[in-house]
């Protein structure tokens, strides 16, 4: 739009004034991703398309008996059992780029476009797996009753999701590892993905004071939430919501990086001449899958702003 002038006052707008095109394109912000800092690749292997199957085997238990002296030993035979990763789901992007507009362009777009269509099947196969996993965590690992041994902590349930406060929010915390605790779960490793609202509310929480976090800088300065109870806290926009009632409730995964495990691979990411046109195509493939390999490794709380 060109610059205003008076009524009577001619305008060089398009004649003496040139329009001019930026050499920057404007930066664009992409959603956070969490999946590598969740997730393990132990078992990734070579993957090489759809419907291949990786086999987990896992170690069986070995029951332990009392004994007496002079008893007859009684001898089991351990049964292996596995489970199956299928790569079962695949995600791609694909555009056109003309050689004459390439040609003729003032900014590497091809570079551009390629590099903003990787991130953005990132972010999607992030949302993919969040909106998935926390249907198959252990039992005990969520609801009103969870914790193994205790079987009273609320983690939230269908119609009374935990109401989530600058309050209570590091209690609820410290339950969900005392959930992992009672499930033997290493102390290591541990991880919790959270709504930009639920950080907000610990960074409002007592621990704005940085004497109680052991921090240089309280975390109101620095904005980093690091760990609590022994859990590397991730926020992300990508963790699945649902409507309870009048309600928008989250359903926030927590675990141990064992517990989950995801494989992927690029089986295409190329360029090739575009057969009706002066051009390229540009197209990549993903495909991957993923499980909760461990249930009792991971737990689920059912929280809202409160």
């Amino acid at each position: 739009m060109a610059f205003p002038v008076k009524t009577g006052v001619p305008s060089h707008a398009g004649t003496y004034t040139p329009e001019i095109w930026s050499g920057k394109l404007l930066v664009k912000f992409y959603t956070a991703t969490v999946l590598a800092q969740i997730a393990n690749t132990d078992y990734e292997g070579e993957i090489k398309a759809h419907g291949d199957t990786v086999h987990i085997r896992i170690v069986p238990d070995i029951n332990i008996k009392d004994y007496v002296v002079g008893q007859d030993l009684v001898y089991e035979t351990p049964a292996p059992d596995e489970i199956k990763l299928l790569i079962n789901k695949g995600k791609y992007y694909g555009f056109k780029v003309s050689d004459v507009q390439k040609f003729q362009s003032d900014i590497a777009y091809l570079e551009r476009w390629s590099d903003d269509a990787g991130m953005q099947l990132k972010a999607r196969v992030d949302k993919d797996v969040l909106a998935d996993i926390y249907d198959d965590v252990d039992p005990k690992n969520e609801g009103a009753t969870a914790g193994k041994v205790e079987g009273s902590i609320d983690l939230g349930s269908v119609g009374s999701p935990v109401a989530m406060s600058k309050v209570n929010v590091v209690d609820k915390i410290v339950q969900c590892g005392q959930v992992l605790d009672e499930q033997d779960v290493p102390g290591d490793n541990r991880w919790m993905v959270l709504p930009a609202w639920a950080c907000t509310r610990i960074k409002t929480s007592d621990l704005k004071d940085a004497s109680m976090t052991g921090d240089g800088k309280s975390i109101l300065r620095n904005g980093r939430i690091g760990m609590i109870d022994r859990f590397t806290l991730y926020s992300s926009n990508q963790v699945a919501s649902v409507t309870d009632g009048a309600d928008t409730v989250f359903n926030c995964p927590f675990g141990h990086k064992s517990a989950l495990t995801f494989a992927s691979q690029f089986i295409e990411n190329e360029m090739i001449d575009n057969p009706n046109d002066f051009g390229k195509l540009v197209r990549g493939l993903q495909v991957y899958g993923y499980k909760v390999a461990k249930p009792l490794a991971m737990g689920n709380l059912y929280a809202k702003a409160a």
